[in-house]
């Protein structure tokens, strides 16, 4: 039963990051704060560095996300959509390769997303850039494990979420994790994401999310 709430709650919960992301052209990396163009296609499997800004813009009728601080790769945020308080850390990944090479995709990106009003604690979603093939599982790979995720659109959410909490211990003390996945189209990308910074920003969104 757990399970299957967690099917119909979490593509909606990765919808509202998204909006909140593209709106606010977010994006998490070395800086403080940045933010970054409309979505280009990158031109090769190593996507470009963004470049630093002052903050995320404002999002015409929608509350702007504040940073809470930039540690390594990842930035951690607060958001209020709907008037629902939403923390959540966020990185894009250090490398993306696509097979066959060099196929066109929008920015992917990894989020950790806290949730008060609906109990939600450390939830692993993640943001492929592409429509991702129907009925297809995504893997995230860490520390010799591997985590199935359930996919809808272009999103992802570890399918087993009794396997949760552990795999975000895992992260928190890990170097880096691979995400992979397939296209519509039949496209498989690769995806890997430092952990530089991984811990300090969650423990910085669980202070503002308690």
């Amino acid at each position: 039963m757990d399970e299957i709430m967690s099917q119909t709650r979490r593509p909606r919960a990765a919808f509202a990051l998204r909006v909140i992301v593209a709106g606010s052209a977010v994006v998490a990396g070395p800086a403080f704060a940045q933010q970054q163009a409309p979505a280009a296609k990158p031109a090769g499997p190593k996507l470009a560095a963004p470049k630093p800004a002052a903050a995320p813009p404002s999002i015409p009728g929608s509350p702007e996300p504040a940073l809470l601080g930039q540690f390594g790769e990842w930035g951690a945020y607060t958001a209020t959509p709907n008037g629902r308080k939403v923390c959540f850390a966020i990185a894009k990944p250090v490398s993306a390769a696509t097979n066959p090479p060099n196929r066109p995709r929008d920015q992917p990106w990894m989020f950790i997303s806290s949730r008060p009003s609906e109990k939600v604690k450390d939830e692993v979603s993640i943001v492929f850039g592409y429509g991702l093939k129907p009925s297809s599982d995504a893997n995230l790979e860490i520390a010799g494990g591997s985590y199935a995720m359930n996919t809808q659109g272009d999103g992802a959410w570890v399918k087993n979420p009794a396997e949760e909490p552990k795999l975000v211990e895992t992260l928190r003390k890990g170097l880096d994790v691979t995400v992979k996945g397939t296209s519509a189209k039949g496209t498989v990308s690769t995806d890997v994401y430092s952990l530089k910074g991984l811990a300090q920003a969650l423990d910085k969104i669980r202070q503002e999310c308690r």
